[in-house]
């Protein structure tokens, strides 16, 4: 069976500098779906969540909120803890992200055997189909890359994003990584990126808005040349992977309020220049943005407490 694969193309002078880097495009534009991909194997005696055939999930946190001081804590921190541990795994291991030839798939399988190690599921696997363990999104690509066999390459960007099941909870986070020689804008990029998830995090607490974190990342954002991706949204984590509360990451007026419990993640989007707007490539998953500018994520899971909030996956 035939397997759609990306290819790139050679960019360059995306705005008024002059900038080469590799633009990730579908190579088989008629191949629909990800079928023909073959997921990796997980051990039977590894928990999965329902999606991927496990038992049903207890839904203990169906209204946002985890349950401070107990059992339900725990597990969260520790779902957490692992998802960070993986992103540590890819950083001490950035002999091979920091230079050309790794592979995404390459990375894919190491992060897949580490969460195996932990007695945890790598969430993203099956989950409405999604063939692989984590998500890896090269320059334009602004989200839900699929790992593949094409080695990186001098002056790439990759986001490494990376969820864990453990003990029927959820831990998720994401970072961008810099390989070889990247282009002073690229830098920038990335530099923003980390800024925008840090003033959307200041913006937490209890009973502050959770419009206030859009506000945030927004009021950073405006003055420069860069901007959001209205197209993803951070989510309420816990024993669901995604679910309420929904995170917006620019201007809005939605009137919720953060109360001590709620776990969600913050993981905007930031993309070159001022065209937000991005297209699905054929296999259903990977978004680009429309215009082939370079885009970077970074994500942090956030605990609201009654004190003020933690940032469990720092």
């Amino acid at each position: 069976m035939f397997r759609s694969s990306l290819r790139r193309l050679p960019l360059h002078s995306l705005a008024k500098n002059i900038r080469s880097f590799s633009v990730i495009l579908p190579e088989e534009p008629f191949i629909y779906g990800v079928s023909h991909i073959k997921p990796r194997i997980v051990p039977e005696h590894i928990p999965r969540p329902h999606y991927a055939g496990g038992s049903p999930t207890v839904i203990q946190d169906v209204d946002g909120k985890v349950q401070l001081g107990g059992d339900a804590e725990r597990s969260v921190r520790a779902a957490a803890k692992l998802a960070k541990n993986c992103q540590r795994v890819c950083g001490n291991s950035s002999q091979a992200l920091r230079k050309p030839g790794v592979t995404t798939n390459e990375i894919d399988a190491a992060v897949h055997e580490y969460i195996l190690a932990h007695k945890a599921y790598p969430s993203p696997l099956l989950y409405s189909g999604f063939p692989r363990s984590i998500c890896t999104s090269i320059n334009n690509i602004l989200a839900h890359g699929i790992s593949d066999d094409r080695p990186l390459e001098d002056g790439d960007m990759v986001c490494i994003d990376v969820t864990v099941y453990l003990n029927g909870y959820h831990g998720d986070t994401a970072q961008t990584f810099l390989v070889g020689d990247v282009d002073e804008p690229g830098k920038e990029l990335a530099k923003i990126t980390n800024s925008a998830v840090e003033a959307g995090i200041s913006a937490c607490g209890p009973g502050r808005h959770f419009n206030g974190i859009g506000k945030a990342i927004h009021s950073l954002i405006k003055a420069t040349s860069f901007s959001i991706s209205p197209h993803f949204t951070g989510h309420g984590i816990g024993t669901v992977f995604h679910r309420k509360p929904w995170i917006l990451h620019d201007l809005n007026d939605e009137p919720e309020v953060m109360v001590p419990g709620h776990c969600f993640t913050i993981e905007p989007c930031i993309i070159e220049g001022k065209t937000p707007t991005c297209w699905i490539f054929p296999d259903g998953w990977t978004a680009s943005t429309e215009d082939c500018a370079r885009s970077a994520q970074a994500e942090h899971m956030v605990l609201i407490t009654d004190a003020g909030y933690e940032v469990l996956t720092r």
